[in-house]
């Protein structure tokens, strides 16, 4: 992908994502209202409502009704329990007439319960203390009505003081204060003539019209107090512009929807336009797709024929390294041949003789008295020298030998053909039981040219037969066995071959004392074509065909090597090839 291409797919992708954040971003303005807790805000304010009106109406009954009071304590339980619910609604409803006004309602509403509390204990006192001035009157009445004298100048002083009192209670104006204090004025005149008994209850009756006008007085300034208060109001004007707020909210949402209607019509015009032509480029990519996906399936039937080549090839090369190391074997037990039916067929001659006279004398003996006696003692005397002369060449006797090394020479030529034949067969497929062993034997056989002056060192432990292909395993073997003994300089030092059974598989490791391979060098050895020799004395793909062997055979290779001290290869053989060995 090129420059040009990479920075109009880098565009595509962020106008995509700009469509996708406008679409998001009226899809969220148009979601629905929580109404529940909006609701529930409104709820609260209402409840509020309720109970501010409840006191106000509840402190004018006190006010102006004698005895009774309101039930301060159940609604300010009311009011703390609809400013918590109302508190909590708020935290969910993003509302900016709630953040500004609930913390003054708040202040408000505590602030006016704290004054209906007053107001209530104010009120029960002064209702006490005007209770207790007219049962001061009474008793006063009561206890001078029983003395010897009328004292009438004191009952309408009482009369005054309970009237004043009765007024003052009601309607606690400037007017009614005076005249409250004239009366208990006119009261305390009275005092000096009263009797002896009477003195106490006039002072208690005092005390007790001094109380009613502080008790008053201060009634009077907590219920002017609670009438300036503003928490009614407070409501009204939070409840208004929490209601605008939810209209201004809805309308916007419904604007946004039609934003929302409109600009998702516009992208599926969008959407099938470029469906269209995705459609069209489809139709071009597909049969694109199909003459690329022919050429890449002729590329690898071509590749793997090549690779097959390439395989073959190197097991060819490994092959003919080995051809000239193999004549020089075969010629030996040759010579053996050759010399021995040299010699049986010289003295085959001479046999050959011997059976001839023999067979003329045996005619002659046969005729009997009829035979030619001169002629039956000339083929006699013939017969006999015919004799002598084998026996003189010693030909009976060196003809078993003879034959002995004919077939030794034959044997050893068998063997050689035979594991050649096994060596370098061609059928790939062929998965049968094989024990390793023998094959490194096998190898070291066809590569015993090439270990005349190198010591092999066998170190076989008992090992299972494993199920893999003999001829490519064998192949493997004869790769690291030539490596070994090219490695060595002038082909002299030791290899060694171990086999053991390791891990549920079996191991063999073929070490040699030659040069070793360089630490930068070692990395690359399974690499395709890869080598270290001169050219012309390797293809490169020894190690790399050996690799991939073991690697179908479910095994493993690996390398160790010491630069000037050697180098150690471990392959690893399962006992059981995967199941595509086996069913190649």
């Amino acid at each position: 992908m090129n420059r040009p291409e990479i920075l109009r797919n880098v565009l595509l992708a962020l106008g995509a994502l700009a469509l996708m954040a406008v679409l998001a971003f009226l899809y969220d303005r148009t979601q629905a209202v929580d109404m529940r807790d909006r609701g529930e805000v409104l709820e609260g304010l209402r409840v509020l409502k309720e109970i501010d009106g409840r006191w106000d109406i509840e402190v004018l009954r006190a006010r102006f009704e004698l005895g009774s009071g309101p039930p301060v304590i159940a609604r300010r339980e009311g009011a703390a329990r609809a400013l918590q619910r109302l508190e909590a609604a708020a935290r969910r409803t993003p509302s900016a007439s709630l953040a500004a006004g609930l913390p003054e309602l708040r202040t408000a509403i505590l602030g006016k319960e704290e004054l209906v509390e007053k107001f209530r204990n104010e009120n029960a006192g002064a209702n006490a203390a005007l209770a207790e001035v007219f049962r001061g009157v009474s008793e006063t009445r009561a206890l001078a009505s029983k003395g010897a004298q009328p004292l009438p100048s004191l009952d309408a002083a009482l009369s005054r003081l309970a009237a004043a009192a009765s007024q003052y209670f009601w309607f606690a104006q400037d007017a009614q204060s005076e005249l409250m204090k004239t009366s208990l004025d006119d009261l305390s005149k009275e005092q000096p003539a009263l009797p002896e008994a009477l003195r106490p209850k006039v002072i208690e009756l005092g005390g007790a019209a001094e109380a009613l006008l502080k008790r008053r007085a201060a009634v009077q300034n907590t219920f002017d107090t609670l009438s300036s208060l503003t928490s009614g109001p407070r409501l009204d004007t939070l409840t208004s512009l929490f209601n605008r707020e939810l209209e201004t909210t809805l309308e916007n949402a419904e604007r946004f929807r039609v934003y929302l209607i409109a600009y998702a019509g516009a992208l599926l015009i969008l959407i099938a336009w470029l469906g269209s032509k995705v459609r069209a480029a489809n139709l071009t990519l597909e049969q694109r797709v199909r003459d690329r996906t022919r050429e890449l399936s002729e590329a690898l039937e071509h590749l793997k024929e090549s690779e097959a080549q390439l395989i073959q090839s190197e097991k060819m090369s490994s092959l003919g390294q080995m051809v000239a190391g193999i004549a020089h074997e075969i010629n030996t037990p040759l010579a053996y041949v050759k010399n021995s039916l040299g010699t049986v067929s010289d003295r085959l001659g001479d046999l050959s003789a011997v059976v001839d006279h023999c067979e003329s004398l045996l005619v002659l003996l046969q005729a009997g008295q009829h035979a030619d006696r001169e002629e039956l003692s000339r083929q006699f005397a013939r017969a006999s020298s015919a004799i002598a002369l084998v026996r003189q060449r010693r030909a009976t006797e060196e003809l078993p030998g003879l034959v002995k090394d004919g077939l030794y020479g034959t044997g050893q030529m068998a063997e050689l053909i035979g594991n050649l034949k096994d060596f370098s067969r061609l059928d790939r497929s062929k998965v049968t039981s094989f024990n390793l062993n023998e094959g490194l034997n096998s190898t070291l056989t066809l590569a015993n040219h090439m270990l005349k002056s190198v010591k092999v060192d066998k170190r076989f432990g008992g090992i299972p037969p494993i199920v893999c292909s003999p001829s490519q395993v064998n192949q493997v073997f004869l790769n690291l066995v030539t490596n070994a003994v090219q490695a060595m300089d002038d082909g002299k030092g030791t290899i060694t071959l171990t086999t053991r059974s390791n891990d549920g598989g079996v191991e063999v490791e073929v070490a040699d004392t030659g040069k070793g391979i360089a630490e930068h060098v070692l990395p690359k050895i399974f690499d395709p074509f890869f080598s270290t020799k001169e050219i012309g004395k390797g293809t490169g793909l020894g190690l790399s065909v050996s690799y991939k062997i073991v690697q179908q055979h479910g095994g493993r290779i690996d390398v160790e090597s010491t630069p000037g001290a050697g180098t150690r290869f471990t392959v690893w053989f399962p006992l059981k090839p995967p199941a595509e060995l086996a069913t190649s």
